[in-house]
Formats: structure tokens, sequence, C-alpha cells
């Protein structure tokens, strides 16, 4: 286990912090660390920036999410990690498709040549938008950019000017995407999200079709994606029960 000293703590909004901490580990974009809060619980976090100050991006879902966007400067971060496989960071244009704050292990991979996808529940989900140089934004609600979801935004995108596609966000967000450019572009991330306890691929709970997220992933290729027929469909819930997606 190790420990860092809060450098620093940014609000984006009611509910989504950004933690910025020491720590001098060679992390790749799309990796993760398991954060620790004592008593409570430990959850999977990616990185949002990969400097010297590493960054995490945290949305509050429950109590041990709650407590860790709310550390302040000073205060004290366990973790563990860094673990996973990073995305492959290609050079040429990128297209970055995140929903929520599955832009964010998405952030670090952002230069000239990139091209963001947005989208979220209503526009206080858009986060990061201000990195982009080019980007197209989406709601469900249409209460920020054009109304739909992320794969429509797609559908005003020529995706062959691509030389890579990358996408994090919730699996049905995942699934649609993978479906839209699986006859269009070939060459795509993408980095699942799935119940995750212990981070190294012994507890099992976050497995999809043979794999463990934690270790085999959390990024995917789309041929590999192609060959999973749980993704989309079913998981498995935190007590082990697999359930429909």
């Amino acid at each position: 286990m190790k420990t860092s000293i809060i450098y620093e703590s940014i609000k984006l909004n009611d509910n989504t912090y950004i933690i910025k901490f020491q720590d001098n580990e060679n992390i790749g974009p799309g990796q993760f660390i398991m954060v620790w809060v004592p008593g409570i619980n430990e959850i999977p976090l990616s990185f949002s920036g990969l400097g010297d100050l590493k960054e995490i991006t945290i949305k509050i879902y429950g109590k041990a999410s709650e407590h860790i966007a709310h550390l302040k400067k000073g205060d004290t971060i366990f973790f563990r990690g860094p673990y996973g496989k990073p995305f492959e960071n290609v050079a040429g244009k990128k297209l970055l498709i995140g929903a929520g704050t599955g832009i964010a292990p998405l952030v670090p991979l952002i230069n000239k040549n990139a091209y963001g996808v947005l989208s979220g529940k209503t526009g206080e989900d858009i986060i990061f938008q201000d990195r982009f140089e080019k980007k197209s934004i989406v709601t469900d609600d249409g209460s920020y950019g054009k109304k739909g979801y992320a794969v429509d935004a797609l559908k005003d995108i020529d995706l062959s000017e691509f030389d890579m596609i990358y996408a994090c966000g919730p699996e049905i967000m995942l699934k649609s995407v993978m479906d839209y450019i699986i006859n269009i572009n070939g060459k795509a991330q993408f980095s699942l999200e799935r119940p995750m306890k212990c981070g190294i691929g012994i507890c099992d709970s976050c497995s999809i079709n043979g794999y463990q997220v934690c270790t085999d992933g959390p990024v995917f290729s789309l041929n590999q994606l192609m060959e999973m027929p749980e993704f989309g469909n079913t998981r498995l819930s935190y007590s082990g029960k697999r359930i429909k997606i």
C-alpha cells in the first residue's frame, strides 16, 4: 500500500472532483489504481493526469467515492497499483469518445490531432470539454450540445479520417459505439468499466468471457470485444450473481 499527500482538490460540479497527488510511478493512459478508504472500501480509479503530479477524477456514487472526492490539500490518500493494460497511444488523428467521467482516462491522450465526443445525461455530466480544440457534445436531455447519445454524434463524423478510436464509459454506450463502427473502422480501443474488488485477477468479479478486466484490460481492442458475447449483455454483480446489463 502506498500513501501520498493531496496536493490539490478541484470541484468540477456538484458530484465530480479532481484529486491531485504526488507520485513518481511511470503510468500509461488507461491504467488504474485501487484507492483504499480505511473502514469503508477500496475502489478502482483511473488517471486523468500522468505527470509527476498524478490526477484522478472521481464522481460520487457511494461512501468510498464520497470520502475520496472530499479529500483536501494536506490529506493522505492510500492506494496500490498501477494496474491494468494501458491504451496504445498511436500517432496521427485520434477520436476520443467518453461518457461522463469516462472521458477522464482519455484525457492523457489529448493532443492537437484529437477530436472529442463527450456525452452525458445532462450538461452537468460534461467535463473536460475545455481540453479539446475540436469536439462534439451530446446530452440525453439536450441541455448542452445536441440531444442524443454518443453514437448519434458519430453519424456526423467521417470515421475513416482517424488513425485510432478510443472509447470509455458505461458498457451500454460502448456496445452501441462498437456496433456502429464495426463495419466502418476497425481500429479502436475500448476501456471497460466493471465491478472490481481486487484489481489483480483473483476475485473474478470483473470477468468477461474468461478475461479479467483488471489484468487483461481494462483496455481491449475492437476485435477482442467482438469475440465476447457477454459484452453489453451481462455482468457479475458485487455479490457474484450474473445479471443483465
